[in-house]
């Protein structure tokens, strides 16, 4: 049994050492080569002294940062992706938390780096890739690795505006990774075509997969996401047939048109999630290719990615919402009410997740752990940790999960109770509009619509008032040319909350 995941590819490497393992538009690289320059970099970070140590990885999206994973893992560390992407004050908040003694770079990266206020050493990969392997150091790292060793630490947004580190162990990955592929059936044949940026846990589906197997995966170009044909071309010449994507980027490429040039031809395994497929794109992707497999994914970053899924085997109504379904193997749901009782028939109850993929907690910040990782209420025998995740469900007439909202979705407007989801579903139902998002001013009171379409204001308003009752129909209605997107691709409310603030102003 493995208790590292660097046993995939240390296995893998004596089966396919001359397949290509990741790839982007320009460079592609062999597991043996991920193998040789891993054990490299691990090799220059167990010189350093460095076990058991947070390493921050600050490199641009290409297969060379994820071979600088796989060294800091090798070296008995965890790693810390940082992303150019991210603001500086974000990232030096990243750095005081993790204060770790190796920040790895490309050269891009290296400059930027060196402006952080920061003790670490500042490396690029290119200047270590071929340091002299110690194969005696590395194999004593290896033997003395246990599963409970942190693996990465992914940071989220907080509420407070300070981000929090989610630190995953390698126990909780590999569990994930073994469930992930049986229920998405993935294999030797697989070509993974990744959307998400490598600073999200939302990788992992193609990163870890991919070494379990001996499949491939390439880091589609993120300009790409902006030309959906150009997109699918790309996808059908390296012959993708897999994709694990956030719902926005499907519904950039069906609310565009994109399928009327060009279809995606080894395309047959449709994973999604993070936000709710509005089912009128949903129909588009399944019309253009009806023998594909499409499953709805969640689950949250501290759950060590998703935890529950729904293979999608019936036809749905407009308004209607895909279920999350049930969770994987080894992973309880708890649906807990207000009284932490679990919640009976179709009342709604936050979702907490019980198993394996939990997480350890947020790095360094023992007091928001203990909000959010608490003792099972319903168990009062034994220390048990649950995770609870602020999302609220509940089951169907069929016993199936169903997200209703975020906590924080949850509204009172008017004496009543609103999901700004069930806004933006209805929304998402008038012909002509292609991506909508809805927040909330809470100090005047105000439900804030924005949409990209081609329907005006004025028809916008009519379509809604035989969608919705009174009390839901927005208070403004903001048409926009594009849609705020967060880098892992999500609709971005806080910068709606910015722009609406900006206007109001």
């Amino acid at each position: 049994m493995q208790n590292n995941v660097i046993d995939y590819l240390n296995n893998i490497v004596k089966e396919k050492p001359d397949k290509v393992a990741y790839a982007d538009d320009k460079d592609a690289y062999t597991f043996k080569q991920v193998y040789d320059y891993s054990r490299s970099v691990a090799s220059y970070i167990a010189g350093m002294g460095l076990h058991r140590a947070p390493v921050v990885v600050f490199m641009r999206k290409h297969p060379k940062e994820i071979i600088s994973f796989f060294g800091v893992i090798t070296a008995g560390c965890f790693y810390i992706p940082i992303d150019e992407e991210m603001p500086t004050v974000r990232i030096q908040m990243i750095l005081d938390n993790v204060k770790s003694g190796l920040i790895l770079c490309d050269d891009a990266m290296k400059v930027k780096a060196a402006a952080f206020d920061t003790d670490a050493r500042i490396v690029t990969f290119d200047e270590i890739c071929d340091t002299p392997v110690d194969n005696d150091r590395l194999t004593e790292i290896h033997d003395k690795a246990l599963d409970t060793d942190p693996i990465y630490i992914v940071f989220t947004s907080g509420s407070t505006g300070v981000p929090k580190g989610v630190c995953a162990c390698h126990r909780s990955v590999l569990d994930y990774i073994e469930q992930l592929s049986e229920t998405l059936n993935f294999g030797e044949d697989t070509v993974f075509g990744n959307q998400t940026p490598l600073y999200f846990d939302a990788s992992l589906k193609e990163v870890y997969p991919t070494l379990k197997f001996g499949a491939t995966t390439y880091l589609i170009p993120k300009g790409l996401f902006m030309f959906p044909i150009k997109l699918v071309e790309f996808m059908n010449e390296k012959k993708i047939n897999t994709i694990c994507w956030v719902v926005s980027a499907l519904t950039m490429i069906s609310a565009y048109g994109a399928f009327d040039s060009v279809k995606p031809e080894y395309l047959h395994t449709i994973a999604f999630g993070s936000e709710v497929f509005p089912i009128k794109q949903f129909r588009i992707w399944k019309s253009v290719l009806p023998n594909a497999a499409f499953t709805n994914l969640y689950g949250p970053t501290e759950g060590t990615g998703m935890c529950c899924y729904y293979h999608v085997d019936r036809e749905f109504e407009e308004g209607e919402a895909i279920p999350i379904g049930g969770p994987f193997k080894n992973t309880e749901i708890l649906l807990l009410n207000d009284k932490n009782e679990l919640a009976s028939g179709d009342e709604t109850g936050e979702i907490c997740i019980r198993g394996t993929g939990v997480t350890l907690g947020y790095y360094n910040n023992p007091e928001k752990t203990a909000e959010c990782f608490v003792q099972n209420p319903l168990n009062t025998a034994y220390p048990e940790i649950i995770y609870r995740t602020g999302d609220i469900g509940k089951r169907n007439d069929r016993g199936e999960l169903v997200f209703v909202s975020r906590k924080d979705y949850q509204i009172k407007h008017m004496g009543h109770r609103i999901e700004l989801g069930e806004i933006e579903a209805a929304v998402n139902m008038v012909e002509g509009v292609k991506l909508s998002g809805c927040i909330y001013d809470n100090e005047n009171g105000k439900i804030v619509l924005f949409y990209v379409g081609d329907i005006d204001k004025k028809d916008m308003i009519r379509a809604l008032k035989e969608k919705l009752p009174r009390y839901m129909l927005p208070n403004q209605v903001n048409i926009l040319s594009e849609m705020p997107f967060t880098g892992n691709g999500k609709i971005n409310r806080n910068e709606l909350k910015r722009m609406y603030k900006e206007e109001n102003a």
